[in-house]
């Protein structure tokens, strides 16, 4: 990635979510659109009469409070006829994931499984066996298994793009548009991970009269952090076409107090040949909080543009508000006096630069 055009003779397209109207479906989220630009349509448009198309899966007619259970022989045959026309192509591009049926992205019934549903695990592998040269494009709304990571040189995460999101696709595969998204939450690696799987069915689904989050504050990323459980992709992770290097953090005083603040700046270059945007994170964690806390919690972010070899400078300011926890038993947001440390990083796992600092009372 990207893929520039004219480079490949035969592009070969494969997944039912290429040509599927993700606007049908999902219950109370289904719309109605006068046009729609599939992934496919996009493709097509940007790389020209070189693509073609493979179903390689199909994921039954698009319903709310139930779903088509799809024969076995269908299966094998799209997935057969995917394999066979991946063999005599230059590049695949999977796209795949989940939809608005039931038990997937629809409201009213949850997910059976953290997998791809509809074998695509399988396809993928089956793929990946006769041409190397795979991008995956996932459609979702939130994480999904992926066993194949190691072995796929590209994965877009592409969500829900909307009726014309085919175009959007295109723009950043061949590389027009520069992709700056940072994930909004972690995926794990597999379900037990997640922190309200990780208790057991008291946590999640619950037993029909209650539901415990035994996770307590740590949602999230927080989870993964506290506990030390190394996500698949860490909150905030996200790549570009281009590359971003952060020098050495400065900060404009040690100590605080209700009345101060501190300033925390960093400058951050662009080392690759394009434009491009880095999102700077800034996470802070209370070093000697008397109650259960995160490591670090986000508390900004700063989002930059920059050209190639072009370098900026990132302020960000810490006032005493952004340290404040909500104390259950005196039923109010405070701080207690004590250390902090400072976050610079490009994901709630890639950090750049740490400093620390004292809040005083007055």
């Amino acid at each position: 990635m990207p893929i520039p055009q004219g480079k490949y003779k035969r592009i070969l397209v494969v997944g039912d979510n290429a040509t599927r109207n993700l606007m049908l479906g999902g219950g109370s989220s289904e719309l109605k659109v006068q046009r729609v630009i599939s992934p496919l349509d996009g493709i097509k448009a940007k790389f020209g009469d070189n693509v073609v198309y493979a179903q390689g899966y199909t994921s039954g007619r698009p319903m709310y409070g139930r779903a088509d259970v799809i024969p076995q022989v269908t299966v094998d045959s799209l997935r057969n006829d995917a394999v066979e026309k991946a063999m005599h192509s230059d590049l695949v591009i999977f796209v795949g994931g989940l939809n608005k049926n039931h038990f997937q992205d629809c409201e009213g019934g949850d997910r059976l499984s953290y997998e791809l549903p509809f074998s695509q695990n399988e396809l993928i592998e089956a793929l990946l066996k006769v041409n190397k040269n795979l991008v995956a494009v996932i459609v979702s709304g939130n994480a999904v298994e992926m066993p194949w990571v190691k072995e796929i040189p590209s994965i877009v995460q592409s969500w829900y793009l909307g009726s014309v999101g085919g175009e959007a696709l295109a723009d950043v595969l061949s590389g027009e548009v520069i992709p700056s998204g940072k994930l909004p939450f972690s995926y794990p690696v597999k379900l037990k991970d997640c922190p309200a799987h990780f208790f057991g069915e008291i946590s999640y689904p619950g037993d029909s009269i209650r539901q415990e989050y035994k996770e307590d504050i740590l949602v999230g990323y927080r989870w993964y952090d506290t506990k030390k459980v190394q996500p698949l992709f860490p909150f905030g992770y996200g790549m570009s076409y281009t590359t971003f290097e952060y020098g050495k953090l400065m900060m404009s005083a040690k100590t605080m107090n209700a009345d101060s603040s501190i300033d925390i700046l960093v400058k951050v270059k662009n080392t690759g040949k394009v434009i491009g945007k880095e999102i700077v994170q800034l996470y802070i964690g209370d070093e000697e909080c008397s109650v259960l806390r995160p490591v670090k919690e986000l508390k900004d972010f700063r989002k930059v543009q920059l050209l190639p070899n072009e370098e900026k400078e990132v302020r960000f300011t810490i006032k005493p508000e952004v340290l404040k926890f909500f104390d259950d038993k005196q039923h109010a947001w405070i701080v207690e006096p004590g250390k902090f440390k400072a976050y610079i990083a490009a994901s709630s796992a890639d950090i750049r630069g740490t400093v620390t600092f004292e809040y005083t009372q007055l």
